[in-house]
C-alpha cells in the first residue's frame, strides 16, 4: 500500500476517492480508508452498516485501461479472489457469493461496490469500495445474516494488518494480470458452487445449480430439468 489517505470519518470512501481523482488523477492502487462512513453505500439501493472503528471501510482506485468495458466484471472477480485469499489465513469457510459478497458459510462477512468513470468506450477510473466486518459484535440493521471475523474466530483482529494484506493481494493480481486464472479461481471460490439450491427470479421459485459466470458477470444456472438460464445482478436471488 504505497500511497494512501486515512480519514477518521467521511460520507463514503468511494465518493471521497472520486472527488480526489477529479482534482488530480490518483495513482493505481491509491487507498482511502476510514473508521466510519456517514453515508456508506452497498449495491444500488442499499446502505452498509458499520460500527465506528470496528471494521474495514476502504476504497482502491485503479485505471484499468487494459480491460474492455464489457469485461469490467473481471475486476470484481479479481478483488473477490484477493479478499478471500487474505481471509483464508484467518478461517476456513470463506466463499464469494455472486456477484460480489464475501461469505463465511451462510453469513455475510463483507461486500464490494465497484463504481467507474468512462472515457469514450474505455474505462478511465475504477473505484473499488470494500466493507468487511472485522471486530463488530452487534448489528443493528435489518440485514438478515451479518457476521464479523471476531464472531467467527472468537478474537479481535488488527484491521490495518488485514487492510495491508488485502491491498497487497489486489495489486499483485492486478500487476500480474492473468484473466483466465482470475476467472478460474473466482469460479472455484463461489458460494454454493456445487449442488442444487433454491433461487427466485421475479415470483418464480426454482431449484438450480451454478454452471458458470460469463465474462460480463452473467450467472448461468441450470434447473433440474436441464434448462439453463442467464441472470444479471438483481434479476435472481439466492434463497438462504
Amino acid at each position: 500500500m504505497k500511497e494512501s489517505l486515512y480519514v477518521k470519518q467521511t460520507l463514503s470512501t468511494n465518493a471521497l476517492s472520486f472527488e480526489m481523482n477529479r482534482e488530480k488523477s490518483l495513482p493505481d492502487g491509491f487507498v482511502v480508508y476510514t473508521d466510519f462512513q456517514t453515508a456508506g453505500k452497498g449495491q444500488p439501493g442499499n446502505t452498509w452498516e458499520s460500527a465506528k472503528g470496528k471494521n474495514l471501510l476502504f476504497s482502491v482506485a485503479l485505471h484499468p485501461l487494459q480491460i474492455p468495458l464489457d469485461e469490467l466484471y473481471l475486476l470484481s472477480e479479481l478483488v473477490s479472489v484477493a479478499i478471500k485469499k487474505a481471509l483464508d489465513d484467518y478461517t476456513t469457510g470463506i466463499t464469494v457469493k455472486w456477484p460480489n459478497d464475501i461469505y463465511w458459510n451462510n453469513k455475510k462477512l463483507g461486500g464490494i461496490l465497484i463504481e467507474n468513470s468512462l472515457q469514450g468506450s474505455r474505462i478511465k477510473t475504477v473505484v473499488i469500495g470494500i466493507g468487511l466486518n472485522v471486530n463488530q459484535v452487534k448489528f443493528e440493521s435489518n440485514a438478515p445474516n451479518p457476521v464479523s471475523l471476531l464472531q467467527i474466530t472468537g478474537k479481535r483482529h488488527n484491521r490495518k494488518q488485514l487492510l495491508l494484506q488485502i491491498c497487497r493481494n489486489i495489486m499483485d493480481l492486478y500487476a500480474g494480470f492473468e484473466p483466465d486464472k482470475i476467472r478460474t479461481t473466482y469460479a472455484e471460490s463461489l458460494y454454493r458452487k456445487e449442488g442444487f439450491y433454491t433461487y427466485q427470479a421475479g415470483t418464480d421459485l426454482f431449484l438450480a445449480k451454478i454452471i458458470e459466470v460469463l465474462p460480463d458477470g452473467q450467472l448461468i444456472l441450470e434447473k433440474e430439468n436441464g434448462e439453463t438460464s442467464g441472470f444479471y445482478f438483481k434479476e435472481v436471488q439466492f434463497i438462504l
